[in-house]
This record gives structure tokens, sequence and C-alpha cells, in this order.
């Protein structure tokens, strides 16, 4: 699992780890780091143009060593001092001993810039908020417009490491090379966005990018628990229901669809499909679109007597395609097991009969995209888009339930909105056809009936899908049914990769 920390956990490893190391080791380290990767990407380092955009803090020291470690090793390297009184006095120091130089500010300074084979943003550290300061905006313009590639230092300057947010202008990276500690930044949108491709560089904290292993005592037991996870393929390998030998359909899971409508029979024909091939044992359908369903899926159990007289389920899908049909959500809701809510279902569902699921210890899944997630929050859909891991943790918070929120990264917030938040590390901008979410909630519905709980289902769910959207697009147009027809594919991806064999 890759784990991102709070910058507040990071700060406290970086004060642990550096009460034990000689002074400048761990900047050192940094900047080691921050070089490798920078020769890495530049191929040939000697002869090569390095601009370096230094800022006051330690992100400009970083900058500052790893400059001079490419100067010794034959770039040209110029560093744009952004605070110049505020500049590190050692790494300064360092860069002028390995030949570089510093630049001066101006228009001259904006033509390296532009014409640099690699630009450095070491503007802004982890703790910025609010994106860049005024001064800083022309460089990373400049940057932007530049033929060189940019590498961020940490996370790219003008984001907030802490939500993902970017609230004005900021460094657009094609690298980030992060120290520690994944930010949770990095992984959510629209910050993801800004950061590019992510290298972790390993520099003692304990932390790790992946579960946290290894985080000393003291750091977990303090500020420390985890702001976000991503699953890995052998995450969810784990989490995948297997049947046993002497399993049945019952014992494997019975997942019921309350779906559909006669103005839309396909959106229960596709939550019946994504359940269909979700681990379930079997699949009953209740809703007015049955004869579209048994002509697709001749495998699933209809039943017209309505949800609380279908027969047996260990879990319940409603929503999609239901029109106004509350007294079906409502009948769902009323049932003690575990339950998703997709589409209409979100509109019709009662805040105080979600919670009271909750109350009585059973689980509900709600699955929005950022349209109904603003509206159950009475804010516009750019407040949920540009802060999705508050917004998801506010409704998680709201209606005492699990919440996926669906989009361009996908979170999972705990009910309750406490704890960490999963993102999901998969999917592709052609899952954003009609159809999908229907998918995507089937397939959700039926790991929650097979035993998983409200978290882990969603996790999986959003997983299997984006994998499956991947696999049905493969660089065009894909098709909801198309994205439902590969789930089996991506299952078999995930248990057969190497990791989740061991």
């Amino acid at each position: 699992m890759r784990t991102a920390y709070s910058v507040e956990t990071v700060r406290a490893a970086e004060r642990e780890l550096m009460a034990r190391l000689p002074e400048g080791a761990l900047m050192q380290r940094a900047a080691a780091g921050l070089a490798a990767a920078c020769a890495d990407v530049l191929g040939r380092v000697y002869g090569s143009r390095v601009v370096l955009l230094v800022g006051s803090g330690d992100n400009g020291g970083d900058a500052l060593y790893a400059g001079a470690r490419l100067a010794r090793r034959g770039a040209g390297v110029r560093a744009v001092l952004l605070a110049p009184g505020r500049a590190h006095a050692g790494g300064l120091a360092a860069l002028r001993r390995a030949g570089g130089s510093v630049a001066e500010a101006g228009a001259s300074g904006v033509r390296l810039v532009e014409q640099a084979d690699l630009v450095v943003d070491g503007i802004v550290g982890i703790g910025g908020k609010g994106g860049l300061r005024e001064e800083a905006v022309p460089w990373a313009e400049a940057a932007r417009r530049g033929r060189g590639v940019v590498v961020a230092v940490d996370l790219p300057s003008g984001v907030d490491a802490d939500t993902g947010e970017v609230r004005g202008a900021a460094v657009r990276a094609d690298v980030t090379v992060t120290f520690g500690a994944y930010k949770p930044g990095l992984l959510i949108d629209p910050a993801r966005e800004y950061a590019g491709v992510v290298r972790f560089v390993d520099i003692g904290l304990g932390l790790g990018p992946v579960g946290g292993a290894g985080a000393g005592a003291g750091v977990r037991a303090g500020a420390g628990a985890a702001r976000v996870e991503a699953l890995q393929h052998a995450d969810v390998a784990r989490l995948l229901p297997v049947p046993a030998a002497e399993s049945d359909k019952y014992r494997r899971g019975v997942v019921g669809i309350a779906a559909g409508s006669a103005r839309y029979p396909g959106a229960a024909v596709l939550a019946v499909a994504g359940a269909l091939r979700g681990g379930a044992g079997a699949v009953r359908y209740v809703g007015p679109a049955g004869g579209a369903v048994l002509a697709r899926h001749p495998e699933t159990l209809v039943s017209e007597r309505g949800p609380a007289r279908a027969g047996r389920v260990q879990a319940w899908v409603v929503g999609p395609g239901a029109g106004d049909d509350a007294a079906t959500v409502g009948e769902v809701l009323a049932a003690d097991v575990p339950v998703l809510i997709d589409a209409d279902g979100l509109r019709l569902a009662e805040v105080g009969a979600v919670r009271g699921r909750g109350a009585r210890g059973v689980p509900t899944l709600m699955t929005p995209h950022a349209g109904e997630a603003a509206a159950l929050l009475g804010v516009e859909r750019e407040v949920v888009e540009s802060g999705r891991l508050a917004a998801a943790r506010e409704l998680a918070g709201r209606y005492g339930a699990a919440v996926l929120l669906k989009g361009s990264t996908t979170v999972v917030a705990e009910a309750g909105g406490g704890g960490a938040v999963r993102v999901n590390p998969t999917g592709t901008p052609w899952l954003a056809t009609a159809g999908s979410g229907d998918v995507l909630s089937g397939l959700g519905g039926s790991l929650l009936a097979a035993g998983l709980s409200a978290v882990d289902a969603g996790s999986v769910a959003a997983y299997l899908h984006g994998l499956a959207g991947r696999f049905a697009a493969e660089g065009a147009p894909a098709s909801a049914e198309d994205v439902a027809g590969r789930i089996p594919e991506a299952w078999r991806s995930v248990v057969r990769a190497p990791a989740a064999r061991g």
C-alpha cells in the first residue's frame, strides 16, 4: 500500500531523525537523491543547462546542493534567488564552489529559464499554502513556456501538500522528487496533475512509501496516522473474495439490485452486469426493468415483490436509474444488510435513515460523483472538485456512512469522516461515459455481499473498475458495457501479479 503522510507527521519524523544525525546530513541525503533524479532526466549531464528556482526555505537549500552536484559533473548551473537575502547560505556557497553561479532576476533570468534543459523548482516547500506569491508567478510561467524539463523539489510549489488543493498559481512539474514519504497532494487532484511523474527518495525518515513500514513507534503514536492510502495490486489481491471448496452461491453472497425505471432500464442492466462480475454467488434484481435484465443476463434472479420480499440477500445496491422511487430507497435502507447508494438513491435517501443505519452498526457506502456530492453538501460543484479530500470527509461525517467520491481522483472516506482516506490509483479519462458509474455500483455491491467492509468494497471496486476501464479503452473510446466485460481480466491481472503471488 502506498501511504502518504500529513505535513505535521513528516515534520515530526524529520525532527526526530535530525536529532540523531550530524547537522546538515538530512539535507545532503535529499540533495543527493534530487541530483540523481535530475541526472536521469537529463541523460547527459555534461554541458547541459540547468536553472535553479530558489526560495528561502529548505527546498531552496536542497535545490542548491543538488545543483552543486550537477555542476561538479559538468552542467552549467545558474540559480535564480527569489529571496536573495534569505537563500540557504551553505547551499549557495556549495554551488559557487562547484562552479555554479547566481543569475540576475530580471528579463535575462527569465530567458535563462526558458532556454534551460532542466529547471529545478525549489521555490516553496511542503508548508506552503494558498498558491505562489506574486513575485514567483513569472518564474513558474517561464518554466512552463520553456523547452526544459521541470523537476519539483518534494512538491510542486504552490500546491497544498495536505489536501491536494491548488488555490492560485502553481508550478507545473514534469517530475516531482519527493523525500521520505509521499504527501497527500501528490496523490489527489487537482494537485496530482501538477506533480507529473513522482519519484520517491528514501532519506531515512522511517515512514516509507509503502504502508509506513519501519516507521518509528514515536512517530506513529504521535502526530502520525496516515492521511491518504493508495492500494496496490497485492493489497487488492488479499481483499478479493475467493470461494472455498464447499462454497455455494449463498455462501459466496447474494447481492440485491434495486435500480432502473421505465425511463432508465439500462441503468439496471449495467448495475447487474457489474454485480455479476464482482464475486458474489448470485444477483437478485428488483424493479421495473426485469425484462431488460433477463434479456441480457438470464442468470439473474428477478423479483417483482419489492426489496423486503425479494428473498435472501447479503447486500443491496439502490439508486441507479431509479428516478423518483423514494419508497424503494426507503425500503432498502431499512434492511439490516450493507447497502450501496448511488445516483438517484443519493438524492432520495434521508439523512436520518442513513445515519440510523450507522447507529445500528449496519454499513452503508455512498458513491456520488462531484455534482451529486455538491448537491448533498449544498455547495457548488467546483468546491468539491477543488477540495475532494475535504468533501468526501464532510459527506462521510454528515451521513455517518462510508463515501466513495468518484472523479479524476476517486477517494474513499470512512464512515464519520475520520481516519485515513483511500485514493484510487487506477483508471482512465475514458471512464467518463454514461453508465460507467452503474457498473461500479454493481461491482461494489457484489463485494459488499461477499463480506468486504464498506471501505474495502469501495476501494477494491474502484481499483478493478479503473483497470477494466484501461483494458477496455486502450487509448480509444469505450462504453460502460465494454468496461463491465473487462472486469474479469482486471481481476486476473491483480491476482496474477508477482507481488500478489508473494
